[in-house]
């Protein structure tokens, strides 16, 4: 018979926290702006580069975002395998792959020194790598916990990966401007195989803990989370029977417009604060500012969507951030035509808490309509929604390169966040039909 529990063991939260550990080093997606703006210069692009970074040649802004835009896609597919590896073998196991692949990823982009090495390197071993690395944390922490209590704890883990680029881009800022490019990704390459394997070992589902089936996670304190739990399902869903449903398809698309709109924030961060801040030298010279302050915003978002999704609702949370964060995006060309830095921080720090809440949502949609039982390859699925919002990046990149300027892909960006706004008012978790029955 199962085990009820009061609260929960101090197992549960050693996953939580070595989860947030392990993704604090995959989250260098987030900082890939330091290594972009060192690359990328249009009227040179071709051309060898000198002194520290001898070897690499410079980049447009369009390719620039294909190594960023290829890991987005690469992560997203291996999320899949990735979470069947976290429901079937264990999470420390997937948790050190993805950590070796993300290692020998950064290791190799930095001794090939060019373009093509930067799209294997960074985009397809790093993509690997975040995509079975990502997949363990969340769902392993998950199922420890009830669904009144899941929203603080995704926004915790997932908030590790969007802090990544708090100490990630001062660090590369560091590192490219002292050792040049290469030796950034090799010595951060070597420092992310240590920390994951080590915090890697730490991470354990209820199932390993407790091999007879006997934990529950512990029942909801009052009413007002009695009724955010009866709004999960009651029954375990299978990846099969979750295809068949139409609302796993409405949250992949809700995930696609959730993410277009950071990927574009995340892919530019730095020539954002560089063109708005460019007759002050101080922020010119330091634009890993905007992109570490998006970290914070980006972490703190995740653990802030998550809290209050568990008091408001899962729906209410993701329209207010995307109203919220689409009103913002109209005002980025204004920000940066003014050189208003002030403006320009509060905007872009919004967009930053959507796109982070939208990533502590997402987990918390699936739980809470298809179960945590195979909430790994479950989420997994829809994580594609996440990896398809890449073409915004890449739209950003070829719209400046045309205009000169990102105007247009702003307001693209709010207009779909608007769209998910709408559709996240009309999604209803599927019913299980023996539910029906009751």
């Amino acid at each position: 018979m199962a085990a009820h529990c009061e609260k929960e063991p101090i197992q549960a939260w050693i996953t939580t926290f070595a989860g947030v550990a392990v993704n604090l080093c995959l989250g260098i997606l987030y900082a890939w702006s330091m290594w972009s703006a060192a690359l990328t210069n249009v009227d040179k692009a071709g051309q060898p580069m000198s002194g520290l970074n001898a070897g690499w040649i410079y980049l447009t802004n369009a390719q620039a975002a294909t190594p960023f835009s290829t890991c987005m896609v690469i992560f997203a597919l291996l999320m899949i395998p990735g979470g069947r590896i976290q429901d079937k073998i264990s999470p420390k196991f997937g948790a050190t792959l993805g950590g070796l692949f993300l290692a020998a990823g950064c290791i190799i982009a930095g001794l090939m020194k060019s373009y093509f090495g930067l799209i294997i390197g960074f985009g397809v071993l790093g993509g690997i790598g975040m995509g079975i690395g990502y997949a363990a944390p969340t769902p392993a922490a998950l199922k420890w916990f009830g669904p009144h209590r899941r929203g603080l704890i995704a926004g915790l883990v997932v908030g590790g990966y969007g802090g990544a680029a708090l100490y990630i881009s001062p660090l590369a800022k560091y590192l490219i401007d002292n050792y040049g490019i290469s030796n950034s990704f090799i010595y951060l390459g070597i420092f992310f195989a240590l920390v994951i394997v080590i915090a890697g070992q730490l991470l354990k589902t209820p199932n390993e803990v407790y091999p007879d089936g006997s934990y529950t996670p512990p029942a909801p304190p009052c009413l007002r989370s009695t009724k955010i739990a009866n709004a999960a399902t009651k029954h375990d869903w299978l990846a099969k029977e979750m295809l068949k449903t139409w609302q796993f398809y409405a949250l992949v698309f809700m995930f696609i417009l959730t993410t277009q709109s950071g990927m574009l924030i995340i892919a530019n961060a730095a020539g954002l604060l560089k063109t708005a801040g460019g007759k002050i030298p101080f922020f010119a010279e330091n634009t890993w500012l905007l992109v570490a302050y998006g970290g914070l915003i980006n972490a703190s978002g995740r653990v802030g969507t998550g809290f209050y999704s568990d008091k408001i609702g899962r729906a209410n949370s993701y329209t207010l951030n995307c109203v919220v964060s689409a009103i913002c995006l109209l005002l980025v060309p204004m920000a940066i035509k003014s050189q208003s830095i002030l403006l320009l921080f509060i905007v872009v720090g919004i967009a930053y808490w959507q796109y982070g809440g939208g990533l502590s949502l997402m987990p918390l949609f699936t739980g809470d309509f298809y179960g945590a039982k195979n909430l790994g390859l479950n989420y997994g699925l829809v994580f594609l929604g996440w990896g398809l919002g890449f073409f915004m990046a890449k739209l950003g990149g070829s719209i400046k390169d045309l205009t000169g300027n990102l105007d247009y892909a702003f307001y693209i960006s709010a207009a779909l966040l608007i769209v998910g706004a709408i559709l996240a008012q009309i999604i209803k978790r599927p019913i299980w039909p023996d539910e029906k029955m009751a």
